[in-house]
């Protein structure tokens, strides 16, 4: 079966990219639709210390099931995490999208 591409998701040499526009300091936490080429998430923790980020990479975690590091934004809105050890096709079925 052919893997099905998505504009947030993309392979690196260790696993899958995600390319996320995170909104800090919703009412709850949830994975939306796509915000330009990024997946879209909402997080109750607030853009203080890491919280945001922290909260991103676990609610990511729990979804693939697997490993997520942010890769590169630390501080803006535009990030890309990285699913460590997975494979695209999966990566996108648990997610979704």
């Amino acid at each position: 079966m052919a893997v099905v591409s998505h504009p947030a998701l993309s392979v690196t040499s260790t696993g899958v990219a995600i390319a996320v526009w995170v909104v800090p300091g919703s009412s709850r936490t949830v994975i939306q639709d796509l915000h330009g080429d990024r997946l879209k998430i909402r997080v109750a923790a607030p853009a203080e210390g890491g919280r945001a980020n922290q909260e991103v990479a676990e609610l990511l975690s729990a979804v693939v099931g697997s490993k997520v590091s942010l890769k590169t934004g630390i501080r803006g809105r535009a990030k890309v995490f990285e699913v460590t050890g997975a494979d695209l096709d999966g990566v996108r079925r648990k997610l979704g999208i």
